[in-house]
């Protein structure tokens, strides 16, 4: 059976392939030549077996057969000699240079396209060019001109700005490398509300990462925040305790507390103890430790002195509905009949003829 690797490429590109020699097992950060785009690409092995199983699988953003079955995939045509390893390195030495030529023939062009890097195939039968823009360009005459001075293929191809970090790696303000250029795998969304939901700082040059959007960071605790916040009461909310009425103006998810305040002054009380104030106090529950907290519970009132209720007295008996008053409709009708004998003249109905008067109808 096939030995199955993971490839790792310059910049997060990898891919997985198959490994047919049984005999000759290949280990991490072995140099091998794989078959690529109309030719061959030298890369190191960076996970094998299950492992690269788990780690590739259908998220590999650079591996068009991830989710082949074993035997499928493309195979490692054989391990890098030394001089082999020295022509890649050679060619990763030259790619800087290559790099500013490039930069310079877009400025000729007048293109609004920042160029990120450049990578040869180990085979120089293709240069891709990676870049970075706000717009769409039209970089044909570029590509025209470029492949006739490096006489070779060239593929440009347009990143995001944390693709672009996630490439040409960085330390963080943590002091490490990026995260997205070691170890993660996937570029997850983050949007504003997770650090408002911690009480970070809005600022943008203080969540902000290396490639000028949020802190991938951001959503690692997010969690845990959204499940703490559940336990305390919420800011701003009035609290019923020894103290009598307070307002909750800030907690401290780390250390248990909740900063309180009233006519009396502020003060610092551990969540624990206001739970039990409040429960001395009968004022509403606070939420449960456990999320989601549990609905509150109505507790009795102590018992008092309550006056006697007097005895009910029998209602009067309803009256007899009279026949004006069988039906809503009936009675609105004889009140329109009512009314016209009025304006008719008497009620003896002798002057109804039409006049606006009694008289006139004699």
């Amino acid at each position: 059976m096939p030995q199955t690797v993971e490839v790792r490429f310059k910049g997060n590109r990898k891919g997985l392939y198959d490994w047919a020699g049984a005999d000759d097992q290949l280990r991490m950060r072995d140099a091998v030549i794989v078959d690529a785009d109309r030719g061959q690409d030298l890369g190191r092995i960076s996970a094998v077996g299950e492992t690269a199983l788990k780690k590739c699988g259908s998220s590999c953003g650079g591996c068009a057969s991830g989710e082949a079955p074993p035997g499928d995939r493309a195979p490692i045509m054989r391990r890098a000699s030394r001089e082999e390893v020295s022509t890649h390195e050679e060619l990763r030495r030259s790619e800087e240079d290559v790099r500013r030529q490039i930069i310079q023939r877009v400025r000729a062009h007048d293109l609004p396209m920042k160029i990120s890097d450049v990578e040869w195939q180990w085979d120089r039968k293709k240069l891709t060019i990676y870049f970075t823009s706000d717009k769409r360009v039209d970089f044909r005459n570029l590509v025209r001109e470029l492949a006739g001075q490096f006489k070779t293929r060239i593929e440009l191809r347009q990143i995001g700005v944390r693709d672009e970090a996630a490439r040409l790696s960085g330390v963080g303000r943590c002091g490490r490398e990026y995260c997205c250029s070691t170890w993660l795998t996937e570029l997850s969304p983050v949007n504003l509300g997770l650090a408002k939901d911690q009480r970070l700082s809005l600022n943008p040059s203080q969540i902000s990462g290396g490639c000028g959007r949020l802190l991938c960071c951001l959503k690692y605790e997010h969690e845990f925040y959204v499940t703490t916040r559940k336990r305390f009461p919420k800011e701003g909310r009035m609290v019923l305790t020894s103290r009598g009425q307070e307002k909750v103006v800030a907690v401290d998810l780390f250390r248990e507390r909740v900063f309180l305040r009233n006519e009396e002054g502020p003060r610092i009380v551990p969540l624990l103890q206001l739970k039990e104030e409040v429960e001395a106090a009968g004022g509403a529950p606070l939420p449960a430790q456990t999320a989601p907290p549990a609905a509150p519970v109505a507790r009795p009132s102590p018992p008092r002195a309550v006056a006697p209720a007097p005895e009910p007295r029998a209602a009067p008996p309803a009256p007899a509905p009279t026949e004006d008053a069988a039906t809503p409709a009936a009675s609105k009708s004889k009140r329109r009949r009512r009314g016209r004998r009025r304006r008719g003249g008497g009620s003896g109905g002798g002057g109804g003829g039409g006049g606006p008067s009694g008289n006139d109808g004699g």
